[in-house]
């Protein structure tokens, strides 16, 4: 039996073959992390100590599926997302770093209690949940076409002991939003990479998290900011704002289109890498 360091450094080899060096020793170190409770220093200094076979035998059970392409928080069953632990699987996109940068940007320009929030496309639940966490006696709902979505963020809020208020929800159908409230704040991570980018992505993305969550048309790129905005004039407070998480390519003609519907003080800001990735506009 190999020892925990020569193992991890076997499987980092493997996974190399899928994923960049760098990103496999992440992935991996994450593994180890969530089955055995072993820290990056753990696993180094663990170079002499041989891993037991049950353990050897799990992590090479989720090594496999890793090598098939099934990402590793759907192996794991859970992600933590800006400081919360939440359950994610096929039915729901994996929460990205760039949306606790938009949760983030969020809370930074909204300190006050008593909001009322609405989260278009909830998924998971983590822009609600994290919202709800952090404006403290807001009541924040989450929407979504996907009944399964909401099954699960209805286990996350309940793990995150939060209220959120879910609703099956198509956006795309003007129809639904007689069903809505007026809220403070409008909140959305929406679809927005193209159909033409598929070719481009990695296969964990691609064939293991919903297309519905992930691509539009490359016809109508804006067509999620386009409707969720035309809803926002209809049930935004006055003075309530519009955040969007975008796709780095679209944010001039995001913001055209906002100031174009009547929206004020429209801004572009950038991720943590300097690509533009979040609207705000004021209605």
């Amino acid at each position: 039996m190999a020892t925990t360091t020569v193992f991890f450094n076997e499987l980092v080899s493997e996974l190399s073959e899928m994923y960049d060096k760098e990103e496999a020793v992440n992935i991996m170190r994450l593994v180890f992390q969530e089955q055995l409770g072993l820290s990056r220093i753990d696993i180094a200094m663990e170079n002499n100590k041989e891993i037991d076979a049950k353990s050897h035998k799990l992590i090479s059970q989720i090594a496999a599926k890793l090598l098939e392409g099934q990402p590793v928080q759907q192996i794991l069953g859970s992600v933590n997302f800006f400081g919360v632990r939440l359950k994610v699987n096929k039915h729901v996109l994996i929460p990205r770093p760039e949306t606790e940068e938009l949760v983030q940007y969020i809370l930074k320009e909204n300190n006050g209690d008593g909001l009322q929030v609405l989260d278009v496309g909830t998924g998971s639940g983590c822009i609600a949940i994290t919202l709800a966490l952090g404006l403290q006696d807001s009541v924040v709902y989450g929407i979504d076409i996907s009944q399964p979505a909401l099954e699960l963020a209805q286990i996350n809020s309940i793990t995150s002991n939060v209220n959120i208020d879910l609703i099956n929800l198509d956006i795309l159908n003007e129809e639904n939003w007689k069903k809505l409230k007026n809220y403070d704040i409008i909140a959305s991570n929406p679809p927005y990479v193209l159909e033409s980018e598929k070719i481009n992505m990695h296969i964990n993305v691609l064939n293991h998290e919903p297309h519905l969550a992930l691509f539009v048309p490359d016809k109508n790129p804006l067509l999620y900011y386009e409707k969720i905005s035309d809803m926002a004039l209809k049930h935004l407070c006055k003075n309530g704002k519009l955040y969007f998480e975008i796709n780095k390519d679209y944010g001039k003609q995001i913001k055209k289109m906002l100031v174009q519907k009547g929206f004020k003080d429209v801004v572009i800001s950038k991720d943590i890498n300097e690509r533009d990735r979040f609207v705000r506009a004021v209605l």
